[in-house]
């Protein structure tokens, strides 16, 4: 069967019992734990289905209405605070909307995040919204040969046929550079992170660009996750340096935190006065008075409110898009 067949919606089990050359019956034995069916029947009917994408509908019954279906997110990460911020605001929208929710953390690995996913699709979930960072492709490609509607957020248009919620970057990561050259920084360089995901690639080759174009040299290292610990690790690399840099973009606030409190309390540096720093996202600690930071704030409560104006409106054109703009909080790590 074509993947364009297997997207057109979910299959029936007497779509599996008539490719399997069984009773409808048999399906349902065959799914049933502990019910009656031979080795024969079972292999039968576990080929079908394979080959139909088919799933049990364990709420056939309960949840027959589009509306009442549960909606999945799925998300790695999600102990960080620019996760967990995201995926409160989604929730809280979700509830309001009421509509169940159900959350798989993909960070115990892909098996384990793909059963979990099956189970989202026996209970037919009616959409899954994936967040940015580590969900692996895999997962949202067995999510749209479902036929389930499928809402990415910060993964920059990654798959076609899924609604999008994106960052317009195209000038923010120039205004990021902009800042720092107008603060006097001579020594530039930016702190990216190990995890190639599509929105940390795309500001750290953003910035990378902007510097290029005014022919400034800057210093790039990925010394690890998108973590505080990256950070602590960058500053203790590049201010060890003979030529240290005095204005850094972090691509994440986290990893901003771990630079300042690294420059601060193991080099003696003052900020902004020996050093800059700007980070992204505006999580809740940037702006906390031990360290007051500069960064581009992404309209969560927006972006959670588009996802489900998305969700909730099935006559809507597919896929949908919607595109938002990260606004600079000037604090104090900035001259």
């Amino acid at each position: 069967m074509s993947d364009s067949s297997k997207q057109a919606g979910f299959a029936s089990a007497t779509e599996v019992a008539r490719l399997a050359g069984v009773s409808r019956s048999a399906v349902s034995r065959t799914f049933t734990p502990g019910s009656s069916v031979s080795a024969e029947t079972r292999h039968k009917v576990l080929a079908a289905a394979e080959a139909l994408n088919y799933h049990v509908n364990h709420l056939a019954r309960g949840l027959s209405k589009e509306a009442s279906r549960p909606v999945c997110i799925l998300g790695g990460n999600l102990a960080s605070p620019y996760q967990s911020s995201l995926l409160d605001h989604l929730t809280r929208r979700l509830n309001q909307a009421g509509r169940a929710v159900m959350v798989i953390n993909t960070d115990d690995g892909e098996a384990s995040a793909k059963e979990a996913l099956q189970q989202t699709l026996n209970y037919r979930s009616t959409a899954t919204i994936v967040l940015s960072g580590k969900p692996p492709g895999s997962l949202i490609e067995i999510c749209l040969q479902s036929g389930q509607q499928v809402i990415l957020i910060n993964r920059m248009g990654q798959y076609a046929g899924a609604d999008t919620i994106d960052i317009d970057y195209s000038s923010t990561m120039k205004e990021a550079f902009d800042h720092l050259n107008a603060a006097g920084c001579q020594h530039l360089a930016v702190v990216s992170s190990t995890a190639r995901s599509p929105s940390m690639m795309i500001r750290e080759s953003g910035f990378m660009q902007a510097a290029a174009d005014a022919e400034a040299n800057v210093a790039l290292i990925r010394p690890g996750s998108t973590s505080y610990q990256t950070g602590v690790l960058a500053a203790r690399e590049l201010l060890s340096q003979p030529t240290r840099p005095d204005g850094v973009f972090c691509v994440t606030d986290l990893i901003a935190c771990g630079f300042i409190d690294a420059a601060r309390h193991e080099f003696g540096l003052r900020i902004p006065e020996d050093l800059c720093v700007i980070g992204f996202d505006d999580i809740e600690q940037a702006s906390w008075l031990g360290y007051r930071l500069t960064t581009f704030s992404q309209p969560l409560a927006e972006m959670a409110e588009a996802a489900c104006e998305l969700l909730l409106s099935p006559d809507a054109e597919r896929p949908g898009s919607r595109v938002f703009d990260a606004r600079l909080v000037k604090r104090g790590t900035l001259r």
